[in-house]
């Protein structure tokens, strides 16, 4: 008799928990972005929490929680419950860590996390500043081997997108460039205008708005297509360089534990939303490509970026700030 009541009141409790996530969600979100408020990480989120308030039927508030190269932020949202009621932005950086900081994190990059979907990949744009005497990627390597570790490249800091890609394009092409490390897409870009650095890698929509005014030049973009959102920008390999590609990219992350079929409803739900034709003309114009997808598709993403950056960042010896 005991038996049998307690297999009541099993199927009871799974019968509860069932109904609660068929009503999910049934109250706020609260998804974190952790890096200030403007930047590709900050809008890409917060185009997409817009349609996933008004599809869910419940607010869905995001908050800029930076500090630490995102790890203020990603260990907040590991601690919290998971119940499908906070959720976490990440990107390339979040793969870089898992290397840079290995058992040295309040939380592991992989394993406290549950991948919900890959949305977005903005590819890399090579700047140069005008007054550098160099025209394409193949001249660029051939005056960086006729000058060993005097072309200077500035990025928005160390394990950033642009420091690896520019890491691995060194090691591809057999250069030696001096990497300075700014605080920031902003301070670095300012340097690159003023001509204290020669070289600067980052996003179409930080350094377009510059070629287009002519202030600097856009010689090549790492990816293996050219970017709507440069068109007149050619590959890296187009412009006499290797083939090397470089990316930054937008992934949506819960707690780990957090129920499948929430995070599959979540999943799902993005995947509608960045496949909407506004939100792809929006990304678009910023240059970035709008993916979607499942968890499992997301979580071989993160492992695959976690295995190139390893390996870039073991052979470049690159060390923390």
């Amino acid at each position: 008799m005991k038996g049998a009541m307690r297999t009541v009141l099993l199927l009871f409790g799974l019968a509860l928990c069932a109904s609660g996530h068929a009503q999910y969600p049934s109250k706020t979100i609260r998804w974190v972005v952790p890096y200030t408020p403007a930047g590709i990480t900050d809008t890409v989120t917060r185009v997409v929490m817009q349609k996933l308030e008004a599809s869910l039927g419940q607010p869905v508030v995001v908050e800029n929680k930076p500090g630490a190269n995102s790890i203020v932020g990603a260990d907040s949202v590991a601690r919290s419950a998971p119940d499908g009621y906070t959720g976490l932005t990440v990107i390339a950086a979040h793969a870089a860590n898992a290397t840079l900081y290995a058992g040295k994190l309040p939380f592991d990059p992989v394993k406290s996390f549950a991948p919900v979907s890959l949305v977005a990949v903005a590819p890399l744009i090579l700047t140069v500043n005008n007054d550098f005497p160099v025209r394409d990627m193949k001249e660029l390597i051939a005056y960086a081997r006729a000058n060993p570790g005097k072309v200077s490249f500035g990025t928005s800091g160390i394990g950033s997108a642009s420091h690896l890609t520019m890491e691995l394009l060194q090691q591809t092409a057999g250069i030696q460039l001096l990497h300075i490390a700014y605080k920031g897409t902003a301070p670095a870009l300012t340097a690159l205008l003023a001509g204290d650095i020669q070289v600067m890698v980052d996003v179409p929509s930080s350094m377009m708005p510059h070629v287009r005014a002519a202030k600097i030049r856009a010689l090549g973009l790492f990816a293996a297509k050219r970017s709507a959102g440069a068109p007149e920008v050619p590959t890296v390999v187009e412009a006499g360089g290797p083939a090397v590609e470089g990316s930054t990219w937008v992934m949506f992350l819960m707690p780990a534990g957090t129920p499948r079929d929430v995070v599959a409803k979540l999943s799902a739900e993005t995947a509608k939303m960045v496949g909407a034709p506004d939100i792809r003309a929006r990304f678009d114009q910023l240059g970035i490509e709008a993916v979607g997808g499942t968890p499992a598709e997301a979580a071989k993403f993160l492992d695959d970026e976690i295995a190139k950056w390893a390996q870039v960042i073991t052979v470049a010896k690159v060390k923390p700030e």
